[in-house]
């Protein structure tokens, strides 16, 4: 696990994958993205387990839980760690977001967000979608988080 440094007022923010995703240049690329905007990242790596996850986001209590998947199997994993999480009570209500490679058929299942969204993540960005549109999602949680 790495910790980077950023400002006071930035947000504590985990990024991980899931246990079957054994990339790690995506985390290096949001690790360094996010410590660019001044946000406090633990970066869990590579398959994670759910269990390990689940410890590590009790134990950091993060602002926000990025999810990440270049394997193509996000989808169904998503649907599998995001009950776990909305289960423990310390993070039933902590942003999580999921994104990149979703699914093994590409981008065009327009049913995918709706269906992750419902399950309870708070925002979807699949592959393709603008880094801007993440920017300013976490924007937007780093000014409620000052408020």
């Amino acid at each position: 696990m790495e910790h980077g440094n950023a400002e006071q007022n930035g947000l504590e923010i985990v990024v991980t994958t899931m246990a079957s995703d054994s990339h790690t240049w995506n985390l290096v690329f949001l690790q360094l993205l996010l410590e660019e905007l001044g946000h406090r990242v633990t970066n869990l790596g590579a398959c994670v387990p759910d269990a390990l996850l689940l410890a590590e986001c009790r134990r950091i209590e993060p602002d926000l839980i990025v999810i990440s998947s270049v394997n193509g199997h996000g989808h169904q994993e998503g649907l599998r760690v995001i009950p776990a999480l909305r289960a423990c009570p310390e993070l039933r209500l902590t942003p999580t977001v999921i994104g990149g490679k979703l699914g093994i058929a590409g981008a065009d299942d327009p049913d995918r967000e709706r269906v992750l969204l419902a399950a309870g993540f708070d925002a979807v960005f699949e592959e393709g979608s603008s880094v801007a549109g993440f920017r300013e999602f976490v924007a937007g949680l780093r000014s409620q988080v000052l408020l």
